[in-house]
């Protein structure tokens, strides 16, 4: 990727690479109609954070309404306000990218805690977008049979220009070093799980982002975020119409430093 199609090509030959042939559009529609059907089945996500729990990332679990909220809060607080600083400081219009997201993978958009994605959705949302922390993912990945080996496997054969999504992908991405450095940290956190990911460039030294990062970077601080939360739908409704910034109070305290 030397020369990043992101940023060289125009937008309409960059949704022709992102949507591919007629055939492979239907087939992302079909696995973003699997997605939606999930949400039918919210059995899913009582599994997953089941799974999380047991494997030590998680201590309480939330309620479906502080999920439901907290899935809110972490879009509007975090993931909306980081990604479009991000990409307006490297000149790319935010709106057009989720468009180009959309092409590729109309199934990555619909579900922002992740708890109700598949093992391939998940890989294919970290390989699309340049993350401000991909720790909360990897985790998320950890909770499915062979998660974190199989995000090597794709990462490795998008680096070789061998996965199947490599030419659409290859329309969203403006990093070129982004699946080298998610590489390292996927083999890196397969060996210690505390390993250090790799920060954004416009989170990690961000007074304004430091504290949200801080909160719904990683799955064990999201969901003590999340139990924080209101868990009566008046009450949820409530601080989702009158909070308008994010409620430094419920932010993941800093971690002490060692004596």
């Amino acid at each position: 990727m030397d020369d990043v199609a992101r940023l060289t090509k125009s937008p309409l030959s960059l949704m022709t690479q992102a949507a591919g042939s007629p055939a492979e559009m239907a087939d992302k529609l079909a696995r973003l109609a699997r997605a939606l059907r999930q949400y039918t089945h919210p059995v899913v996500i009582d599994q997953r954070l089941a799974r999380l729990q047991r494997l030590g990332y998680v201590d309480e679990l939330p309620s479906r309404v502080q999920l439901a909220i907290g899935a809110y809060d972490m879009l509007r607080f975090f993931i909306v306000p980081a990604a479009e600083d991000y990409y307006e400081s490297k000149g790319i219009n935010f709106n057009f990218h989720q468009v180009l997201r959309f092409l590729d993978d109309p199934a990555s958009l619909v579900d922002p805690t992740g708890l109700l994605s598949t093992t391939d959705n998940i890989i294919g949302h970290l390989m699309q977008v340049t993350h401000a922390n991909p720790c909360y993912d990897l985790q998320l990945l950890d909770a499915h049979e062979g998660g974190l080996e199989e995000l090597e496997r794709q990462v490795e054969q998008m680096l070789a220009g061998t996965h199947p999504r490599t030419r659409s992908i290859e329309a969203i991405i403006e990093d070129p070093s982004y699946h080298g450095k998610l590489l390292e940290y996927v083999r890196a956190f397969r060996v210690a799980r505390d390993a250090q990911a790799p920060i954004r460039e416009n989170v990690a030294d961000s007074d304004r982002f430091k504290a949200i990062a801080r909160t719904f970077g990683t799955v064990p601080n999201a969901m003590r975020y999340f139990c924080r939360l209101p868990s009566e739908p008046l009450a949820a409704a409530r601080h989702a119409l009158l909070t308008r910034r994010f409620p430094d109070r419920l932010a993941e305290p800093e971690p002490e430093l060692a004596a």
